[in-house]
């Protein structure tokens, strides 16, 4: 599962508002035992929209969580090309957000309310919006759009997750620090096989923190410590203090 974060929102890059959404579906999804595989901060701007909803769509085994946009003034295009992507132009009107507008607001015009409720063909609400009951919305269990505002987007988040995303084994991950430069185990890298998750965070003061995870990462961890011994390089196992450095 190749799972896409985007964050909508001009006044989050031009500094009027602070990201919230980032950290929190990272950590929901790696509770969960998923993680990221992309996350896009974008302005409200309809093309570079289509651009990545395209880039999404064309992602085989993808799904999206996107945040903001889908409130009904000018400069929210989130739905209308959500549609133009994903269902082809099609909209339509979700009648229970309707009613749910013209429960809220009886004796009222909400003619122009209803503009919210105006969704992607055959989109399914995301109702856990403890704020005001107003709903996100879900394109084929795999594409979810919810509002800007944390409070009421992470509750739709967690509803997703919770019933789209089954339960996964934690990914155990092994570390270690060893005490050299990248370059002086390259060529014990390069022999580290393909699907093994592998990473080397280097440090200021020359030493590298290499981690392993996913399919016989403990038994390639254990191949690479016996590699640095034959080759005279000193390391340590991480601590999570160590990680956190």
């Amino acid at each position: 599962m190749k799972i896409f974060q985007v964050i909508i929102g001009t006044e989050i890059l031009n500094g009027r508002r602070e990201d919230k959404h980032f950290k929190f579906l990272r950590d929901a999804l790696l509770q969960r035992g998923y993680e990221l595989f992309s996350s896009f901060t974008v302005k409200d701007d309809p093309d570079l929209l289509e651009n990545i909803f395209s880039l999404i769509k064309k992602t085989s085994d993808s799904m999206l969580f996107c945040y903001g946009g889908i409130g009904a003034t000018p400069d929210d295009f989130t739905r209308k090309t959500a549609a133009k992507i994903f269902t082809d132009n099609e909209m339509e009107y979700n009648k229970d957000f309707v009613n749910i507008i013209d429960q809220k607001f009886p004796n009222e015009d909400n003619s122009k309310k209803y503009l919210l409720a105006y969704w992607p063909k055959d989109a399914k609400p995301l109702w856990n919006n403890p704020v005001n009951g107003f709903p996100g919305f879900n394109i084929k269990n795999r594409y979810f759009f919810m509002p800007g505002f944390p409070q009421m987007a992470h509750p739709m988040t967690k509803e997703a997750i919770e019933k789209f995303l089954p339960k996964k084994e934690i990914k155990k991950r092994y570390t270690l620090i060893a005490y050299a430069k990248e370059s002086e185990m390259l060529d014990i890298m390069k022999k580290i096989p393909k699907e093994v998750e592998f990473s080397t965070l280097p440090k200021l003061d020359y030493t590298s923190e290499i981690s392993f995870a996913g399919e016989n990462a403990k038994e390639i961890y254990e191949w690479f410590m016996l590699k640095l011994k034959e080759n005279n390089i000193k390391y340590k196992e991480a601590t999570n203090e160590d990680q956190t450095k």
